[in-house]
């Protein structure tokens, strides 16, 4: 069973930054993607960013050029670094993690953005 922990969450105001980080354990394979989600009151859950094991990465519309995901394979880590806030990026940011087939997801930090 993979344990995902996140941390980073915050408040901050628009134009600020805030970064998210999150720590996988448990697995005994290698990790292939990880990134994170976020779900807005009332919104569905949402794809915010991705990174492979390799380092390729994809971003929502709304993020790109804005937000910036990262990973340390060695540490089974993947971070976010989120410029520019906005208050729509307001969210419970979820990190998850795919390993052989399956999905794994950690609890969520909330991120709220003031205007």
């Amino acid at each position: 069973q993979v344990r995902l922990v996140e941390s980073g969450g915050g408040l901050a105001q628009a134009g600020g930054s805030l970064r998210l980080s999150c720590a996988a354990s448990g697995s005994n394979f290698p990790i292939n993607a990880m990134g994170w989600y976020r779900q807005a009151p009332g919104k569905q859950r949402e794809l915010v960013a991705t990174i492979s094991r390799g380092g390729s990465t994809d971003y929502a519309d709304s993020v790109k050029g804005r937000f910036t995901i990262s990973r340390d394979n060695a540490k089974n880590t993947v971070d976010l670094q989120m410029n520019s806030l906005k208050p729509e990026d307001t969210a419970v940011y979820y990190c998850y993690a795919h390993v052989i087939g399956r999905d794994f997801w950690g609890r969520g930090t909330q991120v709220t953005v003031s205007s």
